[in-house]
C-alpha cells in the first residue's frame, strides 16, 4: 500500500516545515534582539538606572536607611532676591577665552542696535543651570532623605539632586541635559551640590550678555540657610575650560515666599510660531 502523501503545509498556502522552522527562529532571534536593543535604548534614556545595585531615589529601601540628621530642610517655596541681578556677570578678572569674548561682542552690539541676541529662552528653549534658580518665578523645592527635587515655575523646569552616595554618571554613558546631573552631600551646615552632565548648545549663564555654556560646564553649589529659616545664601563656583580660565565666584540670595503656588506652564509649538522673537527680525541668532 502506497502510504498517504505527508501535508507539509504547501496545499494551505504555509511554508514547508524546514522553512517555517527558519522563519521561527528568525523571528525569535529578531524579537530577542529587539527587547536587547529596547533596553539598551532605556538604560541610557535614565544612565543611572545602569548603576549596578543602586535603588531608586524614592525607594522605600533607600529613604529608610539610616542617614544622619540634615542641618536644615528646605522643603518649601523660594524665590531669588529682587535686590540682585537675575543674571550672572563675569567677574572683571575671569580671564575669558574667544569664543565667548566674540559672543559678547555680537551680543553687545546687537542691543546697542536695538536687537536681541539669541532669545533662546523666549524661544521655548530650557533655561537651564544656572539661569532656572535665578528668574522671577518661585522654585519649589521638596527634600528628602535620599534627595532633593526642586521644580522652577519657569517652564515647569525639573532638577534632582541625588543625595543618597551615588556617584557621577560615568561621562561615557551619560546623558547630557540643561540642568545637568546634581550630585549632593552635607558638609558642616552646608548643601554642597556638584553638576556636571550639561547640554553645551543653546544653553546660557547669561543670555543677554551673550555669554554661553559649553558641554565642559561644571556648576558647584555651597548653600546655607540663615538662623530663621527664612533665607538661602548660595555660593556658587563655575567652571568651563571652554569658556574661560579658572573659576568663577558668584553669590545669589533667595528668600522664602508662603503665598504663591508654582503651576502648569507649557511652551507649546502654535504660541512659539506667533511670538514676535520667533519671526522678528529683531532676533540676532548668527
Amino acid at each position: 500500500m502506497t502510504p498517504p502523501p505527508i501535508d507539509d503545509g504547501n496545499a494551505r498556502g504555509l511554508l514547508p516545515m524546514g522553512k517555517s522552522r527558519v522563519a521561527g527562529l528568525g523571528i525569535a532571534a529578531f524579537a530577542v534582539l529587539f527587547v536587547v536593543y529596547a533596553s539598551e535604548v532605556a538604560a541610557q534614556s535614565n544612565p543611572l538606572q545602569m548603576q549596578q545595585g543602586q535603588l531608586a531615589l524614592l525607594a522605600p529601601a533607600n529613604l529608610n536607611k539610616p542617614r544622619p540628621k540634615a542641618p536644615f530642610d528646605l522643603t518649601g517655596y523660594w524665590i531669588h532676591v529682587n535686590t540682585e541681578p537675575e543674571r550672572y556677570t563675569p567677574p572683571p578678572d575671569l580671564k575669558l577665552l574667544p569664543p565667548v569674548i566674540a559672543s559678547m561682542e555680537a551680543a553687545k552690539k546687537a542691543h546697542d542696535a536695538g536687537k536681541v541676541y539669541h532669545n533662546d529662552i523666549g524661544l521655548c528653549w530650557p533655561s537651564g543651570l544656572p539661569i532656572m534658580m535665578t528668574r522671577v518665578w518661585p522654585v519649589a523645592m521638596m527634600q528628602y532623605p535620599t534627595g532633593i527635587f526642586m521644580v522652577s515655575g519657569l517652564m515647569d523646569s525639573l532638577r534632582v539632586i541625588f543625595m543618597d552616595g551615588r556617584k557621577h554618571t560615568d561621562p561615557d554613558i551619560a546623558i547630557a541635559s540643561f540642568n545637568g546631573e546634581s550630585i549632593g552631600h552635607w558638609e558642616g551646615d552646608a548643601l554642597v551640590i556638584d553638576t556636571t552632565n550639561f547640554v553645551g548648545d543653546h544653553h546660557w549663564i547669561n543670555d543677554t550678555g551673550g555669554v554661553p555654556v559649553s558641554d565642559q560646564f561644571h556648576e558647584i553649589e555651597r548653600i546655607t540657610m540663615s538662623p530663621d529659616k527664612m533665607t538661602l545664601t548660595s555660593d556658587n563656583t563655575f567652571i568651563d575650560p571652554k569658556g574661560w580660565v579658572g573659576e568663577w565666584h558668584q553669590s545669589k540670595h533667595f528668600k522664602r515666599i508662603d503665598n504663591r503656588d508654582i503651576g502648569e506652564v507649557e511652551c507649546y509649538p502654535d504660541l512659539d510660531q506667533h511670538m514676535p522673537s520667533t519671526s522678528s527680525k529683531d532676533n540676532v541668532r548668527d
